[in-house]
């Protein structure tokens, strides 16, 4: 039997996986659960690896598998807050995505565009055109067009993206202050960061403390996507 902290704790790193694809920061959690320091979260997280609920990955930063949920819980439900789960299905060929009708006979995998390759690191030459395509589960994708690219790099290994890892975003020219977005500078070069907004300045703060933040003015970043998952092969 799980405590009221340990139960909280398990559904908010399963609601932040499915909407995300990565695992919630130690300071996320520490700030979801209210409380004062990340000592009580490597507690929960332990208790809740003895009681099998989920697995510590080694050697990888913030990697957490959920084995199970509580008996309580409807499995893969657990973020939908009472609404009717409504499966999407691709429309086209741009990872563009719409509800499927009721019953349908639509496959539960959509064809996504790799757009190339993406620097977490030191930043790259502008996105490639489309170069092959990947199959992805329909319940990652939300409304909109969608595109994956491969990651080069070490930078944000912190927020659980490492080099190989294939990102999936939906395209978007705009994102809040934490999103993890793919940006484009001076129209050139572009890069995986963490976009903060600082007064009229932009910020794309990597995590990895052995890379700088990178401060811009507005005019010089444009966000081409926000992070809603991520595909990793092992």
């Amino acid at each position: 039997m799980l405590t009221r902290k340990q139960h909280e704790l398990l559904l908010f790193i399963n609601e932040r996986m499915r909407e995300t694809g990565i695992p919630p920061s130690f300071d996320e959690m520490k700030d979801a659960l209210d409380l004062r320091s990340k000592s009580g979260i490597h507690r929960l997280i332990t208790a809740l690896e003895e009681r099998g609920f989920i697995r510590r990955l080694p050697n990888r930063a913030r990697a957490l598998e959920i084995i199970r949920l509580p008996d309580s819980v409807t499995p893969g439900l657990a973020s939908s807050r009472g609404r009717r789960f409504e499966p999407n299905v691709i429309e086209g060929s741009l990872g563009r995505v719409r509800p499927a009708a009721d019953n349908s006979d639509e496959p539960q995998t959509a064809a996504i565009p790799v757009m190339g390759r993406i620097a977490a690191g030191t930043p790259i030459s502008a996105i490639q055109n489309h170069s092959h395509t990947i199959s992805v589960p329909v319940e990652l994708l939300s409304g909109g067009e969608h595109f994956a690219l491969e990651v080069r790099g070490d930078s944000m290994i912190e927020a659980g993206i490492l080099d190989g890892d294939t990102v999936l975003l939906r395209k978007t020219p705009s994102a809040d202050s934490g999103d993890i977005v793919v940006a484009l500078v001076d129209d050139e070069e572009a890069t995986l960061k963490r976009l903060r907004r600082k007064g009229a300045s932009i910020a794309l703060e990597a995590a990895n403390p052995a890379y700088e933040t990178r401060i811009f003015g507005p005019d010089r970043v444009k966000v081409q996507g926000k992070l809603i998952g991520l595909i990793r092969r092992y």
